[in-house]
């Protein structure tokens, strides 16, 4: 039994997962009666994600936030500069490519729940959002608000940028038992998606697959867009240089690692000895890389805001497009804590349609989906999070380096 259960541990993720798919698509087909006990898994694995990620998002930003050192001179404003902008422009593409290519999710449970009141405009969401805000933490906590537990968050971290460092460690450590526990939990994720994709397709039939594969050409379509289009415009917009040397050399030699550990805090090591070969500034690149890890959300606001509209036409909500777009990049700021673990930016989708005046509990069925098709989804996602980190490091120094008069190389001779 422990060599077999020793075995299957040795099995990437992404494989396991494909396997779970599999075989919840056979037993759904061939004796959906007989395999109904199969759903309890993935009821029981989305209400784990349920159960950790308000803890996760506390502990991950009150610690990245605490450890930051201050009095440093780097380019660190025109890099958080640049991640914000990327991230915004990346939700605005996503939301304008839902709404060219509406798609619709298969979720069960949702008959019976009457007309949801969309939001009233963008004055009553910035009010929800200034009231929850100011939310009790406790309460924030118990009800999964997951704009008062980053608000909480943003100033524990702060109170504790001078605590000693005895009480940062202590801090880190907390974060990192948490993040350990939701990799034990993501491990979980193939007998998780077998119940989830069990269900769906005993209860929907095969064209539920039909929609999931168009969900994933909408994700992946969208953030080649972005990692293809959008991002070297930015870089050039900065640089004034050809950027597509750059973009593709951080695409290759950081997003295809990126793409298979399907984690922005497990690539930190590449981006880092990356940046060293472009011969950048160690003092910058020390700290945007590991900040990049956690905040940089291009990739997230893509799949956030994909996944969320897609369940608000599902449910039959009308949103106008300024409003959806205000809402998905609030949302995907708001999911800066999470993008360091792996399928982290799933966990933030209950906020974005929170947002809407979607139930907590419909939400957590569009993580369900997001899981499934997170094989692809969440493997791409991480490669443009991971890739941009390095990418928007060079472009903040190379800008700067242009105002100055300096010249500069976008890829040195020995990069090359």
């Amino acid at each position: 039994m422990n060599n077999l259960l020793a075995k299957w541990n040795q099995i990437s993720l992404v494989k396991r997962i494909i396997i779970g798919l599999i075989i919840g698509i056979i037993l759904a087909l061939t004796v959906p009666e007989q395999a109904k006990g199969v759903v309890i898994l993935g009821s029981l694995f989305v209400g784990a994600l349920k159960a950790i990620a308000p803890v996760l998002v506390l502990f991950l930003v009150m610690s990245a936030i605490s450890q930051h050192k201050a009095g440093q001179q780097t380019n660190m404003k025109s890099i958080i500069g640049l991640y914000l902008l990327g991230t915004f422009l990346a939700g605005l593409i996503a939301v304008i490519a839902s709404f060219v290519f509406p798609l619709t999710l298969t979720l069960p449970g949702t008959e019976g729940l009457g007309d949801l009141t969309p939001p009233g405009g963008v004055t009553e969401v910035l009010k929800a959002l200034l009231m929850n805000l100011v939310d009790n933490p406790v309460k924030a906590l118990f009800n999964a608000n997951y704009i008062g537990i980053l608000a909480w968050a943003v100033l524990l971290g702060l109170a504790l940028k001078h605590a000693a460092q005895s009480t940062k460690d202590m801090i880190s450590n907390f974060a990192d038992a948490v993040a350990q526990m939701v990799r034990w939990v993501i491990n979980l994720a193939p007998f998780g998606i077998m119940g989830l994709v069990f269900d769906s397709i005993a209860t929907s039939g095969l064209s539920t697959l039909l929609g999931y594969g168009q969900l994933i050409v909408l994700l992946v379509g969208t953030m080649f867009f972005v990692a293809l289009v959008v991002n070297p415009i930015i870089v050039y917009v900065y640089t004034r240089k050809n950027p597509y040397p750059l973009v593709l050399k951080c695409l290759k030699d950081s997003g295809i690692t990126a793409f298979f550990t399907r984690s922005s805090a497990a690539n930190i090591p590449v981006n880092m000895s990356l940046c060293e070969e472009l011969n950048l500034d160690k003092d910058t690149y020390s700290v945007s890389i590991p900040l990049g890890a956690t905040i940089n959300m291009a990739g997230a606001a893509i799949t956030i805001s994909v996944l969320t509209l897609a369940a608000v036409n599902t449910l039959g909500i009308s949103v106008d497009v300024p409003t959806a777009v205000i809402l998905s990049v609030l949302s995907a700021v708001s999911a800066c804590g999470a993008s360091g673990v792996a399928g982290g930016s799933l966990l933030l989708i209950p906020l974005a349609c929170s947002l809407f005046g979607i139930p907590n509990e419909v939400a957590m069925q569009v993580v369900g989906v997001g899981f499934i098709v997170g094989v692809i989804q969440d493997s791409c996602e991480t490669a443009l999070n991971s890739s941009t980190d390095v990418l928007f490091t060079a472009t903040a120094e190379f800008a700067k380096m242009r105002k100055e008069g300096k010249a500069f190389e976008m890829i040195p001779h020995k990069a090359k």
